[in-house]
């Protein structure tokens, strides 16, 4: 008996240490870029009948914290830009689903709440999702000893149009929109692309080019976030997953960063999946093979791991 008390315990208290910590507030004062928020203009979050958890109408961008149990942590750690077509965030299984699951193999993971870009709140709208992109490796580099995490082993991780950011991040990180002092680095140590869109000229998902930068994009913009015309040689290690039967972000987006990465000499891995779609989270369904495990090897493979 007393030994299924201590199992129980046991298990709770490794429960516990996968529930994610207090969101953190991702900028200590001013919002740059912000306007002030009106009054009827609220964060939204309900969960779907799918059973999917998204939020709209993100004024005030968060982290929410997920720390591995002490013994399994390995000092790496991934910033979780969850979809959305940058109208919504699939926070839930493109957000916190995952960060459980990286915290089971000793990774330390911070769910990205971005701000959602409307003229209503922002001065330049198509920059706000990038600031706090930006803001969030400079506050994981900062509190690195804190969150018991290697600041050279820090990754960005994007969805969909999480995974465009994500993407801007790992090219743009030199263009630095944010109050960084310091002059702390903000180029992610590697990046994790999922379905991402990548492009805003080959193969663009419109809606998530519309909601970043408005129905009438000039062609500097069209260039600007058009990840793949900035990769170069040092851009970071990247891994990307995609289905080619997507309907909603064509596999040409993976594929046309792939292409600038392998010309650039910049490390990287693609799986292609046969079926799957758009929005699969961690289980595609089409297939008995786990994308992650795929994932676990390449970062064990990069040393990430």
């Amino acid at each position: 008996m007393k030994y299924l008390i201590a199992l129980f315990m046991t298990s709770l208290i490794s429960a516990s240490n996968l529930i994610a910590q207090e969101p953190v507030l991702l900028y200590p004062g001013a919002i740059p870029g912000s306007k002030p928020t009106p009054v009827d203009y609220k964060e939204i979050a309900e969960e779907g009948k799918d059973g999917i958890l998204r939020v709209s109408k993100v004024s005030q961008p968060t982290l929410s914290v997920f720390l591995p149990a002490k013994e399994k942590a390995n000092g790496t750690a991934v910033i979780i830009c969850p979809g959305g077509g940058y109208g919504i965030l699939a926070i839930g299984h493109e957000g916190y689903d995952v960060a459980r699951k990286f915290n089971e193999i000793g990774v330390a993971a911070f769910v990205l709440k971005y701000r959602l870009p409307n003229d209503a709140i922002m001065l330049d709208k198509s920059f706000g999702p990038l600031q706090d992109a930006q803001q969030a490796i400079l506050v994981l580099r900062q509190n690195a000893e804190k969150w018991n995490i290697n600041p050279a082993k820090i990754g960005v991780m994007g969805f969909s149009a999480g995974g465009h950011l994500a993407g801007s991040l790992t090219v743009h990180y030199g263009d630095v929109k944010i109050e960084n002092a310091g002059q702390q680095s903000l180029r992610p140590d590697f990046s994790i692309l999922i379905y991402p869109v990548i492009s805003f000229r080959e193969s663009p998902h419109t809606g998530s080019a519309k909601n970043l930068a408005g129905p009438n994009l000039t062609e500097a913009q069209k260039d600007y976030f058009s990840n793949e015309k900035y990769v170069d040689a040092k851009t970071p290690p990247t891994f990307l997953i995609h289905a080619n039967d997507d309907k909603t972000v064509p596999v040409e987006n993976s594929i046309v960063f792939n292409r600038a990465l392998v010309k650039a000499g910049v490390s990287s891995e693609m799986h292609l999946y046969q079926n799957g779609g758009h929005g699969f989270g961690l289980n595609n369904k089409t297939t008995a093979d786990q994308w992650f495990d795929r994932l676990i090897n390449w970062m064990k493979s990069n040393q990430f791991l």
